[in-house]
């Protein structure tokens, strides 16, 4: 029988769809300080937590 159950959810995607679906910004359901809530507020202000690694000038500008 096949595995028909859903993925876990990302934190990150279920943010950008409660804005993109008017929902308040604390409708988020994860407890505070945990990962999951930084992960979701990441996705619903739809920027990242933390910068990329640095690339080398000639990495970045290609």
């Amino acid at each position: 029988m096949a595995d028909v159950r859903q993925p876990h959810p990302d934190p990150i995607e279920q943010g950008a769809q409660a804005r993109m679906h008017g929902r308040p910004k604390d409708s988020c359901p994860y407890l505070r300080d945990s990962e999951e809530r930084a992960a979701w507020m990441e996705g619903y202000d739809g920027t990242p937590r933390e910068d990329g690694p640095d690339l080398p000038a000639s990495e970045s500008s290609r």
